[in-house]
């Protein structure tokens, strides 16, 4: 029977600019008791697109029928490095600071199945990056890519976490690849003791307490509970990546290469400004990103919260005048001014 050759698949995606690559057989997850615990817990808040698709998310031949095979590569993104924060400013995610991952990987993916399909025409390939129901995180750690850590992102040992996952579904075998992955945490903590909202525990997260999912998945009010704990993240978070020992500078990570996509545009905005942005500010700053994903309430809504924290280490009379106008406003945004008046009341002595 032809096979795809790993070696070459893998070559292949390294010639498309992808940092690494691997192969995987496709099967059902072995997670998948703990995948369905963790949904009737609900600790999936109001991402209810991953209660949809349950047995296609569990098992890829259910994605595409006869399914064989999974390509998994990665992007790397991000180094630890020092942020250059102004007194307004609103941190940004790492994975956010640069070009959409999603449209910069799947044009490659679609290269890459482009050429295997030249070899095996009767084939089918698709192309997938994160919108896909797949657990992209299990497959790349079976194909060999890295391990994933307490925190539930993968790691590549000697690299770090800042990795960007894709994938590529077949009905191709082909053999799988050989490395060997060890549990990349042993005793390591540092992720969990550092998360300031507790949404971490050994190799699992409870989104609903989440930075990252607060700021950019959850659409309605933000309990005022973390407030202070969200600082000045104004889109995602990075604080277990950046405590992770795999993500400290090393020879080997500065050495490892970064797609020219994720090149950082910026890391910060401010808040001052995205407090009087309208729809049209809001394409305007992130066209071309991902951020695009948080609605112009939902931003501002965060840009709110900052400014409360920002307020509570050193007041500033222009910053407290923006909050003021948003609270009195009738005609604001009732999520926005919602959060206004919590700052005001609470936040800001």
């Amino acid at each position: 029977m032809l096979m795809l050759d790993s070696q070459a698949v893998v070559e292949l995606c390294i010639s498309q600019g992808f940092a690494i690559a691997g192969v995987s057989q496709a099967g059902r997850s072995s997670h998948d008791v703990a995948l369905m615990q963790w949904l009737a817990a609900e600790k999936h808040g109001e991402m209810q697109w991953m209660n949809e698709n349950i047995e296609i998310r569990l098992d890829p031949r259910n994605l595409i029928e006869g399914a064989k095979t999974v390509i998994c590569v990665a992007d790397r993104y991000g180094i630890l490095a020092e942020n250059s924060l102004g007194e307004r400013s609103g941190r940004i995610a790492r994975y956010a600071r640069g070009r959409d991952y999603h449209k910069t990987m799947k044009k490659r993916l679609h290269v890459i199945c482009d050429a295997l399909k030249k070899d095996f025409p009767k084939e089918i390939f698709r192309a997938c990056v994160d919108t896909a129901p797949l657990l992209e995180r299990e497959f790349a750690q079976r194909s060999g890519i890295g391990a994933i850590g307490k925190h539930t992102l993968l790691i590549e040992q000697g690299i770090g976490s800042w990795m960007l996952l894709g994938a590529i579904v077949t009905t191709a075998p082909c053999q799988t690849s050989t490395r060997v992955v060890v549990d990349p945490c042993a005793t390591c903590t540092r992720c969990i003791d550092a998360c300031p909202t507790d949404a971490i525990s050994p190799w699992a997260l409870d989104a609903r307490k989440c930075i990252s999912y607060l700021t950019i998945e959850h659409r309605g009010d933000i309990d005022p509970l973390y407030y202070p704990k969200i600082g000045r993240w104004l889109f995602g978070c990075d604080i277990c990546q950046e405590v992770c020992p795999h993500n400290q500078p090393s020879e080997l990570s500065e050495n490892a290469p970064l797609h020219p996509s994720y090149k950082q545009r910026l890391d910060s905005f401010d808040v001052l400004d995205v407090l009087a942005w309208d729809e049209e500010s809001r394409r305007d700053n992130f066209q071309g990103s991902s951020m695009k994903r948080a609605k112009l309430g939902m931003i501002r809504r965060n840009a709110v919260i900052v400014a409360g924290n920002i307020l509570a280490e050193s007041d500033d009379d222009v910053l407290r005048s923006a909050l003021e106008k948003i609270a009195s406003n009738s005609e604001e945004d009732a999520l926005v001014q919602r959060a206004a008046l919590v700052v005001l009341s609470s936040v800001v002595k």
